[in-house]
């Protein structure tokens, strides 16, 4: 029993001591659960972690504006290692390699240059979750969304034509094949129109009234990070796999 369970697990992680001096990272499956966990994991971590350290019980303007708070580690270490991951993460050719590569570049930015913040007043009793502020800089914030957006559009790219490429003609992929590229399409397509929601808050499209009192850009990065974290799960075959 506890051989089958460790069986188990090993299959699960894609572990494989037949080789020495070799580590876990170095499976590709790997790596696409990690992310994918990773990146699911975070906006539900953040909010959690503020509930319970300040009693915060609504989302913040947005993702990158937890920067500033006291789970502002969680962010940071989360989308470091996100970026890393995507910069060592190889795929099946140039292309995979150099899309991941490039939203992982500008995943270190979004964490190197942080949104606006949350309050310019130092000790806010309106805003107590706040325990960082930073000098003002248009620059700064507007690189920031600047390399946000390309982040997630990188992803949406990999999402929708590259990993839905296979190496046999369609009347040969199998239902396997074909259920995983409709949900790496409808991911991807997910991320493209939180991109455009979130953009259109320059543009007076959505009411700004309504768009900044129900936190739109807080859930449309939430939508995005969790279809791209799923599309990655689905990539390390962790859903929807082909039958052996």
């Amino acid at each position: 029993m506890k051989n089958a369970t460790l069986t188990r697990i090993t299959k699960i992680i894609n572990v494989d001591y037949s080789v020495n001096d070799s580590i876990l990272l170095t499976n590709t499956y790997t790596l696409r659960k990690l992310i994918g966990i990773l990146g699911m994991a975070m906006p539900l971590l953040l909010t959690i972690f503020l509930y319970v350290d300040s009693g915060l019980n609504t989302p913040l303007e947005s993702i990158s504006h937890y920067y500033y708070t006291r789970v502002g580690s969680i962010f940071t270490i989360i989308l470091s290692v996100l970026a890393i991951f995507l910069i060592v993460y190889k795929g099946k050719s140039l292309i995979d390699f150099i899309f991941s590569s490039v939203a992982g570049v500008f995943a270190l930015f979004v964490v190197l240059f942080p949104t606006s913040n949350i309050t310019d007043q130092c000790g806010d009793s309106s805003k107590n979750y706040a325990v960082t502020i930073l000098r003002k800089s248009d620059v700064r914030v507007n690189f920031h969304y600047i390399s946000a957006g390309i982040f997630l559009l990188c992803l949406a790219y990999m999402s929708i034509f590259l990993f839905t490429k296979s190496d046999k003609s369609p009347s040969e992929r199998g239902s396997k094949k074909i259920l995983r590229n409709r949900v790496y399409m409808i991911c991807g397509v997910l991320m493209v129109l939180a991109v455009v929601i979130i953009a259109s808050d320059s543009i007076p499209i959505i009411p700004p009234a309504y768009y900044t009192a129900n936190q739109l850009t807080f859930w449309m990065e939430t939508l995005a990070i969790e279809s791209f974290g799923f599309a990655w799960l689905i990539k390390g075959e962790t859903f929807f796999r082909d039958e052996s």
